[in-house]
């Protein structure tokens, strides 16, 4: 029987991701009184350059769901396209019931370990979070597949320098005012200490009436301690 081409070309040609090329820095995320926040800044790196500033990496899945990526942004958008095509079969049964945080989590879960048994990974690392009936759900999947559930959760620079600051400052009743300041907070250590990170972030909110995704905004800066002023001052070599 003669195959049938798909519209992307014959699937011989298809390529693989074996190296990451356009990367997201960290994502962070908090659960709080009325539901579940997380913050990404909207860089995207090509190798060392910041190359792209309007890459938005926290999505909206489903009803009860938030999904945002640190890693390459080509396999973020192929693990969107696995969870459009979820969501529409899900909605085909029409059975008033919808796929909730932590089914999307699970799904995800499977998807990245089935991947890295290929030796093919999505080199990403997700966060995925929602409010389904009354219920807060936060946890995370790396590219390995290796996934756990928290009260809060970062990745990338953010699991080394912002986690600390969450571990000290957050609790599960604080208020929305308050979970955004912490958020900004953390933000703002990432923004001073890894290169990756831009001054251009959106900060999304998920609670049981709905998805509010923020307009990008910028955080006030202060570049005047005396360490910024000469960095190279004792560093060792010709440099």
């Amino acid at each position: 029987m003669e195959r049938i081409e798909g519209l992307l070309g014959p699937e011989d040609n298809k390529s693989r991701t074996l190296s990451p090329y356009v990367t997201g820095t960290s994502v962070i995320g908090i659960k709080y009184k009325d539901g579940v926040l997380m913050a990404a800044d909207m860089g995207g790196s090509y190798g060392s350059t910041l190359r792209y500033k309007n890459v938005e990496r926290v999505k909206p899945v489903g009803k009860h769901t938030l999904v945002g990526a640190s890693g390459e942004i080509s396999d973020f958008q192929e693990i969107m396209r696995y969870l459009d095509e979820l969501i529409l079969y899900d909605n085909m049964w029409d059975d008033d019931n919808s796929l909730g945080p932590k089914e999307i989590h699970n799904y995800l879960t499977r998807v990245m370990y089935n991947r890295r048994n290929k030796f093919d990974p999505l080199w990403n690392s997700l966060v995925i979070g929602g409010v389904k009936n009354g219920k807060k759900y936060l946890g995370t999947v790396s590219m390995l597949g290796v996934h756990f559930e928290d009260d809060h959760i970062a990745t990338g620079f953010g699991n080394h320098l912002a986690r600390p600051i969450l571990r000290a400052e957050h609790s599960n009743d604080m208020s929305f005012e308050d979970a955004v300041k912490l958020l900004e907070k953390c933000m703002l250590v990432l923004l001073y200490r890894d290169r990756s990170a831009i001054n251009k972030l959106q900060i999304s909110n998920i609670t049981e009436e709905g998805v509010t995704i923020s307009q990008p905004y910028s955080l006030k800066t202060f570049w005047g301690l005396s360490a910024f002023k000469d960095p190279t001052k004792g560093a060792q070599g010709s440099w």
